[in-house]
This record gives C-alpha cells, structure tokens and sequence, in this order.
C-alpha cells in the first residue's frame, strides 16, 4: 500500500484547468488526499487584487510552473467560494468575507471539486488560517515587549490570544462545515507565531497575551522586562567576540542556553507562547467536535529549532491534531538568515558579517561543517532562491529535522512533512526523496501550482504504489 500523500490544489488552479483535469494529475501520481481553500480566484487587471505567486515580505522572485490562465506571474482577484451564512457569525466581532460576482460565477467550482475528489476516494481538506479573520484589527495584532505591532512582518496572523479570534474561528468553522460537509477535516496554517523577520520573533506581549499569563500563572511582568533585556543585548550590545563562540556548534549552544537561563523569564516566555499555541488548537479541535467530531484536524508547524521560538509544542498540539505537518520550506529557512542578519547588521553596521552568518546558520542547525556541506559566509548565501536555483540546505539538515520532530510527536498523531513545490525540478525531487527516504508516515506537498509535469513525475516515482520503497517492501 502507497504511503499518504497530500497536494495543496488552490481554487485558481481548478478555475484554469477545470476540475477533471487537476483531479487526473493528482490521482495519476498516487496523491490520496488534497487540500483548498474556500476561495475563487480570477485573473485581474494589472495593478488590481494581489499579485500571484506571493512576494514574500518582497523577496520573493517566485514562478508557477504549471501557467495560472496562461501565465506564470500575474494580478488575480479573489472572493469567498460561498455565501456565507450570517448567523453563523451572530455574537462575532469579526465578520464573513463578503461575496460577489466571482462567488456567483465561479464560487460553485469548489463545491464540485470537493464532491469529485471524493468520489474518488480521496481524503478533502479545507486549508485555513489558524488565526487569522477577515479584516484583522490591530488591537488583535501580537504586540513587541515595548507594545509595538512588528514592523514588516511577513504572516499577518493574529494574537493567538485574541478571545474575539477564537470567536471567529468557532463561527468559520460551522459555517464552513455547513456549506462543505463532505469535508474530510480541516488543515490549520501558523497554530503559532510565525518568525519569519526579526520584529517578529519578539511577539506576543499584548494585553491578551497578558491576560492568559496571568489566569494560566505565568509571571508576565517577569516575561516582558527578561526578553526585553535579551532583545536589547542582541540588537545593541552583542559583539564579534560573541558571535565567534555562537558560531561553534557546542561552545554556541551552550552560550545561547548561558544568556537565556540568566534571563528566567526568557524561559517563562518560551513556555507562555508553547501553551497558547497547545490551546489554540485544543480550541480548534473543540470548535470541529462542535459541529461534527468525525471531521480530521491537520496542523502545520514550523521545523526544530525555530519552534522554540513560534512556540509550537509538536507533543501538546499532537494530542488533538490527527496530524502534524513540519514544513520543509527551505526557501523560507534560507530567508529568515537573511531577514535577521540584515536586520542585526543595520542596526550593528560594525559586527563581522561572517560571524554573524555563521553564528545563525549554526544555532539554526542548517549545515553540517563537513566538506561536502560547508555551509555559506555572507548573506548573499541566504538570499530567497531564483526558480532555477536549489535551495541552500543539505539533505542531513533536513533529515535532522524530521527526525526531531518525529521523535516530539511521538505516537500521539501521524507525522506528515509538507515540501514546497517551489524550485527547479531536480532540487524538488532531491527534497522530495529525503521525505520518502524517511519513516514519515507520508508527506504533504504545497502547491499545485508549483508542480510541473516533472514534479508531478517525482511524486508518482518516490510515493506512488510502484515506488522503490513500495518495491523494497
């Protein structure tokens, strides 16, 4: 029997190819399982909607490779799949997305996609924020310690706190179940905080925050003046002396475990954003019981070591989440040095950059210091790759990582990492083949529009019923 394999098919992609045709692709290859959004999405003028694929805080040079109405670039405009039901959301400070003139041409599409999966025995997901409603408010933004919003960040989530959020979320999810019921569950993006730029590792120390620490006997106050001061060594007093020590693999750890026990409420922190995150999606599973406990729940996460940060807790999240998917986004893990480098180094101009890169890369756990990985020196090592570039962490890296997180979810749930599509096509296959190669019970792979005939290939050969290690068995 062929191993679990998931494809994320957003709407756009079923509007330009059609149902049957994206439904054949998938199926050809071995996927057992799919994933959208309760989205449609139309081609724009330009300069109007968003742009496709996604920028990435700006330094995304991203291209589909399968051409989205015949383009691999271009402006989309997008509108809810569904007219949603409004009493749903009665007692909700946060509204429905409104419906339009796409939901009424085009919005039936997802409807028929759901049906048509599942008459073909796949298992159909709704892949939705974890935290994050129509219309966002700041006073739901996570705030700094000094009770600022990030400045720059990537993923516009919400407080993982917000009580006005956990509202939203019950209210979607009956709305959705209502309008989708031949769902299989539902897949939850950033049950965490995301830590993509520099601002917004330091999140959240908002007054909802706040309010869980004390009700759940966290020190607050303690919280805030401990990662305040450890911010403030970081971005003002850390030097090249330091970074030389951070950039040993031991002597690093063990300098990075000195400065935070020093700091207890750095540690207290840690554990603060580890508990919302675990009861964010206790609250998640709470809202699916509330319409229908048959209904699967599948979270993301971040990989080991940035998990300590986002405050993802693989083995609290694992007890009600059916499955876990840690996200092989390489491009993602190559940006965030980059991110973070540049920042320390406009705020520090004076330190030695190959310190710094060096210093990152290894408390990170991104190369192996071996001949054959010897990881890079500047951050121009790091920057987000071109389309026909590989990304720059090797296969023991990503190997580390999974088996890290295997290891923290243990039996309590299924472990299926999630590879982006974006990249050449020998590097995919190269990622790919390390989830094949692993005791992954499977693997979830993002985006269909990334995937090319020749990805397409990949997954047939390393996941389908023929594979090597269907074979071997």
């Amino acid at each position: 029997m062929s191993r679990y394999v998931g494809i994320t098919v957003l709407g756009d992609f079923i509007l330009s190819e059609g149902v049957d045709p994206v439904l054949e692709n998938v199926t050809a290859v071995g996927a057992t399982a799919v994933a959208l959004n309760p989205t449609v999405t139309a081609e724009a003028a330009e300069g109007e909607g968003s742009f496709q694929p996604p920028d990435d805080a700006g330094s995304s040079p991203r291209l589909f490779d399968r051409p989205l109405f015949g383009k691999r670039s271009l402006w989309v405009q997008s509108e809810t799949s569904y007219r949603p039901e409004e009493s749903c959301y009665d007692g909700s400070t946060y509204r429905p997305r409104v419906a339009g003139g796409l939901t009424d041409a085009h919005g039936s599409l997802i409807g028929e996609f759901i049906d048509a999966a599942r008459g073909r025995g796949l298992d159909v997901f709704l892949q939705v924020p974890a935290a994050r409603p129509s219309g966002l408010r700041d006073e739901d933004r996570p705030r700094t310690p000094d009770g600022e919003i990030p400045a720059g960040r990537m993923a516009d989530t919400a407080s993982l706190a917000s009580p006005a959020v956990r509202d939203w979320n019950r209210c979607y999810t009956a709305d959705l179940v209502r309008q989708y019921p031949n769902v299989s569950g539902f897949r939850i993006d950033w049950p965490e905080y995301p830590c993509y730029t520099w601002g917004e590792v330091f999140q959240d120390f908002g007054i909802h925050v706040e309010t869980f620490a004390v009700d759940h006997g966290f020190d607050f106050e303690t919280i805030r003046s401990d990662v305040s001061a450890l911010k403030r060594w970081l971005e003002t007093e850390l030097g090249d002396e330091d970074l030389a020590e951070l950039a040993e693999r031991d002597r690093g750890r063990f300098r990075l475990a000195r400065e935070v026990l020093s700091r207890p409420g750095v540690v207290e922190w840690l554990r603060l954003k580890a508990a919302l995150s675990v009861d964010l999606v206790r609250d998640w599973r709470q809202a699916i019981d509330a319409v229908d406990p048959d209904k699967l729940l599948m979270s993301h996460a971040f990989m080991p070591p940035w998990t300590v940060v986002t405050g993802l807790d693989f083995s609290g999240v694992a007890e009600f989440s059916d499955a876990v998917s840690p996200k092989l986004y390489t491009m993602h893990w190559a940006q965030m040095v980059s991110f973070w480098g540049n920042e320390l180094m406009a705020r520090r101009p004076e330190l030695n950059e190959r310190l710094l890169v060096r210093a990152l890369i290894s408390l990170l756990d991104m190369f192996d210091g071996t001949p054959e990985d010897p990881g890079g020196e500047s951050l121009a090592d790091y920057r987000y790759p071109e389309p026909d570039e590989p990304h720059p962490v090797s296969d023991s890296t990503q190997r580390r990582k999974i088996a890290q997180a295997t290891v923290a979810v243990g039996d309590r749930a299924q472990v299926y990492p999630l590879v982006h599509g974006y990249g050449p096509d020998n590097d995919f296959h190269r990622r790919l083949k390390i989830v094949a190669d692993s005791p992954a019970a499977g693997v979830w792979i993002n985006r269909y529009g990334y995937l090319g005939d020749p990805k397409l290939a990949s997954i047939g050969q390393l996941f389908g019923a023929s594979s090597e290690r269907e074979m071997e068995q």
